[in-house]
């Protein structure tokens, strides 16, 4: 059975070049005008991914993005204009697990969507592992990784990024390779999503009250690390 996809955006070049490429790429698609039709279709029906244009008539992606990942954990990738920084910072803040800026090329778009829904396979693949580092735990059997025994709220993303890190806690890591490993795209992609995940992980380590700590490796990348 085809993973199905909703997308919104108010263009409808977009939305049928949307429709287009990812049809071909073997998803069942639809689109819609705006994000309160998508959300109403979502409340009705959950789909397995979501692509949201930020702006949009009625309420905006932003705020669209808040209100499904307040009831759920499908994977988000946020549609923002070149210059509008804050709106993809926004937009990962707000629990959206990737971005591309307009104009992109569609094939891009497909292989961001693909990579994330590998992602999720993967996290749902292997229930029996745990990985610790400190007073941080992953577990399988619930995706998700724990503070004190209490889940710490991340999303697929962060999860997906945080176990990386865990298991390779005895080193720095390339931003290169997180880019690699986690989205699946390489380094020549204009993107500033693991700076952005990293400040989330970060954000929702301190609320857990965590003793470990994500230490940036200056013109490198990042490192796990837990006090001595």
């Amino acid at each position: 059975m085809n993973k199905l996809i909703y997308a919104a955006d108010d263009e409808e070049n977009i939305r049928n070049l949307l429709k287009t490429y990812l049809e071909q790429a073997g998803f069942d698609v639809c689109v819609f005008p705006d994000g309160d039709s998508l959300f109403r279709a979502f409340q009705h029906k959950s789909c397995d991914f979501v692509v949201l244009d930020i702006m949009m008539p009625g309420t905006d992606g932003l705020e669209i993005c808040k209100q499904i990942r307040a009831i759920s954990t499908v994977p988000i990738i946020i549609l923002t204009a070149k210059e509008s920084e804050v709106d993809y910072v926004m937009g990962l803040t707000l629990g959206g697990d990737d971005y591309i800026i307009k104009p992109f090329r569609p094939s891009i778009l497909v292989m961001r969507i693909k990579a994330l829904m590998r992602r999720m396979e993967m996290e749902h693949a292997d229930t029996e592992e745990t990985v610790t580092f400190g007073d941080i735990s992953y577990s399988g059997n619930e995706h998700a990784v724990l503070c004190g025994g209490k889940n710490m709220g991340l999303t697929i993303t962060e999860v997906a990024l945080l176990r990386y890190m865990m298991k390779n806690f005895n080193r720095a890591i390339p931003r290169d390779e997180l880019l690699k490993e986690i989205w699946g795209i390489s380094a020549e992609v204009e993107t500033r999503v693991t700076d952005e995940t990293i400040r989330r992980i970060r954000k929702k380590m301190k609320i857990a009250g965590s003793t470990a700590s994500i230490n940036a490796v200056w013109g490198y990348g990042y490192r796990l690390e837990q006090p001595s």
